[in-house]
């Protein structure tokens, strides 16, 4: 722009001045003041104009060709143009020095593709304000190798706002007592951890119910799946237990004992609770002691297990998958699952009770094939 700018003036100075384009003053009125001096003549001929417009030809009018030395298609590029349709025409020498910055960070070409089309308005965002956010989280994750991992899992960390969102949500994870160190683990774990926090009166309680001390491993889990739930979600998980039988000291036990237990849908941990109960006939408060049932996925795992014990059962076979034992089929991986209690068996048994376990496993939730998961970009 500063050389386009000289050229302009350079150009003013050699041509004739013309009072249809500037109004003179009125001392150039007479007919005098019109006659040109030999020196305000110019020899500049049209190639030399031309070659004084040759300053800017080279750099490109939009930010298509910087996307496109970047690596992005014109598929990516009609992507980012239409989630963010200021970058079209955003000023090349910002965009420019914000992939710069990206890229001293040690992200690769395909990632920045990937940050980029997933979250264009990263590039929109002040240059200021971009650069302070970078330096803030280097100094926040303590290395490069973190952030980059924390900006991969979830690029919208680039676009919250430093002093209104990230500063503030990070404070408060101070002030209920978590370490930094662990921070930080959680937000690798967590994307949206910083967008998505919280804390109230209630909460507070809440954490303070599970009974898990500062000093636990625990601790930082329960704070963070706490903080980033929202209070109705939280109490409606509570009334789901109580449903069960399960009093409200035993439920923050078990939040406190296995915290991911919170993250688990109301659906999930009804037809859990549900098959443990009718099929297992294991009584409901067994959860509290083995948490693991709450996360078995119970139609690959629970219901083929448990339907196979049976047809063992049937068929008298041994060993009888009875009693406790039941448990702990339902925690083993499935190659160890399979050699324990169906490998060893004669060949044609063995052949036939793969056949059924396979059957069984096949069949699906109802309605299940008809689910729409429409990802957009990134999954947060």
């Amino acid at each position: 722009m500063k050389s386009r700018l000289q050229s302009l003036l350079k150009l003013r100075n050699l041509l004739p001045a013309s009072p249809y384009l500037i109004p003179l003053p009125k001392c150039f009125s007479s007919p005098k003041s019109c006659i040109f001096m030999p020196t305000t003549y110019s020899t500049i001929c049209l190639t030399q104009q031309e070659g004084v417009g040759k300053d800017t030809s080279d750099q490109p009018e939009d930010s298509v060709p910087v996307l496109k030395r970047l690596g992005c298609s014109d598929a990516d590029i009609a992507k980012i143009f239409t989630k963010a349709s200021a970058l079209k025409h955003a000023d090349i020498d910002q965009l420019n020095w914000k992939l710069e910055l990206l890229t001293g960070l040690g992200l690769t070409a395909p990632e920045m593709v990937k940050i980029v089309c997933g979250r264009p308005r990263i590039l929109v965002s002040r240059l200021t304000c971009f650069a302070e956010q970078l330096k803030y989280f280097n100094e926040l994750f303590g290395s490069r190798e973190l952030l980059v991992r924390a900006i991969l899992r979830n690029p919208s960390l680039l676009t919250y706002d430093l002093h209104k969102t990230i500063k503030p949500t990070i404070e408060m994870y101070r002030v209920v007592g978590l370490d930094m160190k662990d921070l930080i683990q959680m937000i690798l774990a967590r994307p949206t951890l910083i967008s998505r926090t919280s804390f109230s009166e209630e909460k507070m309680e809440f954490i303070r119910k599970t009974g898990v001390s500062k000093t636990a491993t625990m601790y930082k889990y329960v704070v963070t799946l706490i903080g980033v739930s929202r209070l109705e979600t939280i109490r409606q998980k509570i009334a789901n237990f109580e449903k069960f039988g399960m009093s409200e000291e035993e439920i923050f036990c078990l939040f406190g004992k296995s915290p991911y237990v919170m993250s688990l849908s109301i659906d999930k941990v009804q037809r859990n609770m549900t098959f443990i109960l009718s099929q297992l006939k294991l009584p409901a408060k067994i959860v509290l002691d083995r948490p693991s049932l709450l996360y078995l996925n119970l139609e690959n795992v629970m219901k083929p297990r448990a339907l196979l014990a049976g047809k063992m059962h049937e068929m008298g076979l041994e060993p009888q998958i009875t009693g406790p034992m039941i448990l702990t089929v339902m925690r083993m991986n499935e190659k160890r699952f399979l050699k324990a209690f169906v490998s060893h068996q004669p060949m044609e048994v063995a052949d036939e009770l793969m056949e059924y376990y396979e059957n069984v496993k096949g069949v699906k939730r109802l309605a299940e094939a008809s689910k729409k998961n429409c990802n957009y970009g990134f999954p947060f």
